[in-house]
């Protein structure tokens, strides 16, 4: 896994970098066995910025030990988009994923994601 984060403020999740369609499809096939989530970011939006800062603060130490995939969709709105094929849903941003059983059974998007309980995902 990669700490996509360099500072202190983001090292409550260990981020794995969505970087290929070829790990968008492990993702899928991955969520028959497991909740994977999967948090789309622009890297230059404040709100996008704002709200990746109090979701990560808002984990618990056990969610923290799931699968969360971070997308930076400025470089690679190619897998966006397909994102947004693959699960039939608009893209937004920020935008947050949970996949399951090949499917996304919850997305919220901006501070919206700040509301979802991802934890009853698990």
């Amino acid at each position: 896994m990669l700490g996509i984060f360099k500072n202190n403020d983001h090292n409550s999740v260990d981020w794995i970098s969505l970087t290929s369609l070829e790990q968008l499809e492990n993702i899928v096939l991955d969520s028959e066995i497991e909740t994977m989530y999967v948090f789309k970011h622009s890297t230059r939006c404040g709100i996008s910025k704002m709200v990746m800062n109090r979701f990560e603060k808002s984990l618990s130490e056990s969610i923290k030990k799931c699968k969360f995939y971070y997308l930076d969709l400025l470089t690679y709105r190619n897998i966006s988009d397909q994102i947004s094929l693959t699960f039939e849903i608009t893209h937004q941003s920020p935008q947050l994923l949970v996949i399951r059983n090949k499917v996304a059974i919850a997305n919220a998007s901006h501070y919206d994601i700040l509301d979802l309980n991802i934890e009853k995902y698990i």
